[in-house]
């Protein structure tokens, strides 16, 4: 009997993606359907439902669920669910599908071929409803905001099945896994408590601390590195992981560390994101999210801690994913070493303000990257791949 938690809302997990025995003969069937092209954030979705991330959920969804998603967090069947997954489309191509029928979902960048939907629903959205409930904003420079408003007018709810994974398992073998293949890897390690620190960046000294801390309380940590579609200036994949290996190799116990790596594209949706992230992370099998300084946040959008917060208005056992709320992290050179705003009591001309941008700033100008920003292994990785960029 597992010692994981189990998947949300569900026995099992419930993946969409069909056997490789059954992809042809669907494929050739969906060629001569009606297409319906994705968008990015779309098909990272797509994805996601495939893999069984998005358990216990068989679709895009309809109207009940997109308004109570984004209303009060859950689908038409209670269960808990912080941010509508659905799809859109224009309205003559709307108009010109029945209920009832299948249609191919494509990639609207490559055309390539990725699932078929059963379109049980069509219906149209508020958009300044759904941003102001989930961004908490309807200002257009956000960008989650931005996709949202600028989508199609209809919206096509039903089951899908998955065709592909798109390029993800190739690109990045030994880093893709699924919630299936991440959970018998924690139970090869023994471990029963395990925490998903979220990343799209290479590891710096306030990550390495966060992720010790949360070692402390857990069996091992899963850094779980978003693969889909970044910001401009975001560090490619394959350096991140070098860069973590690095990081893992000198300055982690052995064998309390798994990378892995999802097709999530992020919706800097902040608080409500730290939720979706903390439901498909059960799935996953983690038992403890990390929730730090402005999770998923964007801009000014959000508080530096609205994500710990937004964890006390959900009703207990809405999910079994706990979050591991730490405050700010620094150095500080009085404590000689990283702390939080709970632990140290110096002054702020004493401490170090440790973040991804300042560290790309940093590259970019040719400063010199002090060891108590970033571990000099971690430096040697990156200097190698700006010093690529630059030339």
């Amino acid at each position: 009997m597992s010692k994981l938690v189990p998947p949300h809302g569900a026995d099992s997990l419930k993946p969409l993606l069909l056997p490789e025995t059954e992809r042809g003969e669907e494929a050739d069937r969906a060629r001569h359907l009606t297409q319906v092209p994705l968008s990015s954030r779309e098909v990272s979705d797509l994805f996601m439902l495939g893999m069984g991330a998005y358990t216990p959920l068989d679709g895009f969804m309809g109207e009940a669920d997109w308004r109570g998603c984004a209303e009060n967090m859950t689908l038409a069947n209670g269960l808990f669910w912080p941010i509508p997954i659905t799809l859109s489309c224009a309205q003559e191509l709307g108009d010109s599908i029945g209920i009832g029928q299948d249609v191919a979902l494509i990639d609207g960048n490559s055309q390539e071929m990725l699932g078929i939907l059963t379109v049980e629903e069509k219906y149209t959205i508020d958009g300044e409803f759904e941003c102001a409930n989930v961004f908490r904003t309807t200002d257009p420079s956000h960008p989650g905001v931005g996709k949202v408003m600028r989508q199609g007018p209809i919206n096509l709810g039903g089951a899908v099945r998955t065709l592909s994974e798109g390029h993800f398992p190739d690109t990045y073998a030994g880093l893709y896994h699924r919630p299936a293949e991440t959970r018998a890897r924690f139970l090869e390690r023994g471990w029963s408590k395990v925490a998903a620190f979220q990343t799209r960046n290479p590891m710096h000294r306030s990550h390495e601390y966060l992720a010790k801390i949360a070692i402390e309380i857990c069996d091992g940590v899963l850094i779980h590195q978003v693969l889909g579609a970044l910001k401009p200036g975001d560090i490619p994949a394959d350096v991140r992981v070098r860069a973590i290996d690095a990081l893992a190799k000198h300055y982690f116990v052995h064998g309390t560390v798994l990378q892995a790596g999802y097709p999530i594209e992020m919706r800097y949706a902040g608080p409500r994101e730290a939720l979706l992230h903390a439901v498909f992370r059960q799935n996953f099998g983690c038992s403890h999210l990390v929730v730090g300084r402005d999770h998923a946040g964007v801009g000014n959008f959000y508080g530096p801690h609205d994500a710990h917060h937004i964890f006390d208005t959900v009703p207990p056992g809405s999910m079994k994913t706990e979050p591991l709320k730490i405050d700010i992290t620094f150095y500080c050179y009085k404590c000689n070493g990283m702390a939080t705003g709970k632990t140290c009591p110096h002054e702020s001309g004493d401490r170090l303000a440790i973040s991804g941008t300042r560290l790309r700033e940093m590259f970019a100008n040719g400063e010199p990257i002090p060891p108590e920003f970033s571990r000099p292994e971690v430096v040697e990785v990156l200097r190698e791949y700006y010093d690529g960029v630059n030339r």
